[in-house]
């Protein structure tokens, strides 16, 4: 069984890099964009575009480039909307798979610390990895600036009502 088509793909063969190797811009479009969004769980995905440069060396294929998208996650504690921009960098390392290396065998990383990618040694997928790379960028547990009152409203406790040192000073308040 083969894994599914990611839903912005942009494929660049490894022996095409030099038409890649600067100044390339991708954009995903409205239907994939709508893809996206489903697959990482978000209200909306209105903007996923990258600039992006390849370079071949030896240990594989370096991207270098620059991710914005505008988004909408969901809060985690209403479900309210909360926008968000993310505009960075990054530096991706693709490293051909070749199958034969040990299950388990370890991968050194110099002190050029980078995301690294396994790819076919044939394809790399551009447009997965500028998708991925948003994803992780996001914020992990987006609030809305209302969760706190909610919370409250919900009669959950915060931190410190929560902590055994506030359970500590109600009992010395009460001794008082």
């Amino acid at each position: 069984m083969t894994a599914p088509a990611p839903e912005f793909s942009r494929p660049v063969r490894a022996d095409q890099l030099a038409r890649h190797a600067q100044g390339v811009t991708i954009s995903a479009e409205p239907a994939e964009r709508e893809a996206l969004a489903r697959r990482f769980n978000l209200l909306s995905l209105d903007r996923l575009e990258a600039e992006y440069g390849l370079t071949e060396e030896a240990g594989g294929i370096l991207a270098r480039g620059h991710v914005r998208a505008e988004l909408t996650q969901p809060c985690v504690a209403t479900g309210l909307p909360v926008p968000e921009s993310i505009d960075t960098d990054f530096l991706l390392r693709f490293v051909a798979e070749s199958g034969t290396g040990e299950e388990g065998e370890e991968l050194e990383i110099d002190s050029d610390d980078c995301d690294v990618i396994g790819f076919d040694g044939q394809v790399i997928d551009m447009g997965e990895a500028v998708a991925e790379t948003m994803a992780l960028a996001m914020t992990p547990y987006p609030r809305s600036p209302d969760a706190d009152a909610y919370l409250r409203d919900a009669g959950v406790l915060t931190e410190e009502q929560a902590s055994p040192f506030a359970a500590l000073l109600s009992l010395q308040n009460k001794k008082k």
